[in-house]
């Protein structure tokens, strides 16, 4: 993934934008967020320490504080999760959609890129149609065989 050249790392500056950009008012403790997105704390905690999501702010007591930016940060790499997704990947697409969200040149290759992104997603889920194809015909399999025995 492509650094800044201003000497931040793409982590930490969306960290400072998300931080001056949201009222300390409308940020979320953790247990908030995992009841929006429907992720557990331990999740949550595990795609901070891998740089998914980093809170925008923590409170004086040292909770974390979470911004409408970061639920949907979490909302993006809850979606992409069941499709198979590295860390890596989920990484990549969320600098991606930022880049895309604040890019003023070399859009095209952006959106290229976004292209491949949506390609790949597109696959993984006709495979996990093909899948649940396979799992509902021997699940009534199953119920042909129940429905012999009695």
């Amino acid at each position: 993934m492509r650094q800044p050249t201003d000497g931040t790392t793409r982590r930490g500056k969306l960290h400072e934008e998300g931080a001056a950009a949201t009222p300390r008012g409308d940020l979320m403790q953790i247990g908030q967020v995992a009841e929006r997105t429907g992720l557990s704390l331990r999740t949550i905690r595990f795609y901070e320490e891998n740089g998914l999501v980093i809170p925008t702010a923590r409170s004086d007591g040292g909770f974390r504080l979470y911004s409408e930016a970061d639920v949907a940060r979490l909302d993006v790499v809850k979606r992409m999760k069941p499709l198979g997704f590295t860390l890596e990947e989920m990484q990549e697409l969320l600098g991606l959609l930022h880049d895309l969200e604040h890019a003023t040149a070399g859009r095209s290759e952006l959106v290229d890129r976004l292209r491949m992104f949506h390609e790949a997603a597109t696959a993984r889920v006709t495979a996990l149609r093909e899948q649940l194809a396979v799992a509902e015909g021997f699940a009534g399999n199953l119920a042909e065989h129940l429905h012999s025995q009695r």
